[in-house]
């Protein structure tokens, strides 16, 4: 039986004491899912149209199903998944425990649909991206959030992209990086070895306007600022801090973080959000 953890707000919706306090709950529903007593809860109950909204997309893509209500309730008649970010952008929810909660993405493009990281194996999900056409490629930002990629790529025949230093993780994988050097995935679409959080730490840039950042980099609501993480950094601080760095060559306007929140401001802005971030951490001067 779930047990209502006791910080959660009163009321229906409230998270149990499974929550593994991954967070991905909290950057789909900022500021009424948030962090106390070592997990996720409720910090008021959903009263807007858009707090409903929100409650349900946390409870689709907790990884523990931890999201709960004391009542029954119907979910909205319009899908929650796939999300819908910003042009051609789609968050998939539906988030793997084996990833620890992370989120993963799909970008719909006239040459093939492309998902950046993998979520569960959803059969509404596949229907969903067999209605849109497929899916062409898989592209892995790392070794920890592979999830269920190995079933999508089989389902749809998709190639599957790491770095070759992680490639341990997916054995399946049909494209490997190598280096440190960009590379051309297709028009548009580049890979940019990031290590640091692992070795083999990959992001990928959409049109100069899409970042998906995997690990190595991701906004956090509660300060409003771009944010790295040393805590959990599982190959080299250093080294991530020299490839956040090396991001400030490319010009994007949107974060897309495994975990922690994704976000949007203009890519002048969102340079010098990373410019201050690498100030912090005495990796630049001035």
């Amino acid at each position: 039986m779930r047990t209502r953890h006791p910080d959660n707000a009163p009321g229906d919706w409230f998270v149990d004491r499974d929550c593994i306090d991954c967070g991905a709950s909290r950057t789909v529903a900022p500021g009424l899912i948030v962090h106390s007593g070592g997990q996720c809860v409720f910090h008021h109950q959903p009263e807007t149209r858009d707090d409903v909204t929100q409650a349900w997309r946390a409870r689709m893509l907790c990884p523990t199903a931890s999201i709960r209500t004391e009542s029954a309730q119907h979910a909205p008649a319009a899908p929650i998944f796939p999300e819908p970010l910003t042009e051609g952008v789609y968050r998939l929810g539906f988030n793997a425990r084996s990833s620890w909660g992370a989120h993963s993405f799909l970008m719909r493009r006239r040459s093939g649909n492309v998902m950046v990281d993998a979520p569960r194996w959803a059969t509404q999900l596949v229907a969903t991206i067999e209605e849109w056409g497929g899916l062409g490629d898989i592209l892995l930002t790392h070794r920890d959030d592979v999830a269920d990629a190995e079933r999508y790529a089989a389902h749809f025949g998709a190639e599957v992209w790491i770095h070759e230093a992680d490639r341990r993780a997916a054995p399946y994988a049909t494209r490997h990086f190598k280096g440190r050097d960009p590379a051309p995935i297709a028009p548009g679409l580049i890979a940019i070895p990031v290590p640091g959080h692992t070795e083999g730490s990959v992001a990928y840039l959409l049109e100069d306007r899409c970042l998906f950042a995997g690990d190595t980099l991701s906004w956090e609501f509660e300060t409003g600022d771009l944010r790295a993480s040393r805590a959990v950094c599982w190959w080299s601080w250093p080294e991530q801090l020299a490839s956040l760095e090396r991001l400030l060559r490319y010009r994007f306007e949107w974060v897309f973080a495994g975990h922690g929140g994704s976000h949007h401001l203009p890519a002048d802005q969102m340079a010098e959000r990373l410019r201050a971030l690498l100030r912090r951490f005495g990796q630049i001067q001035g």
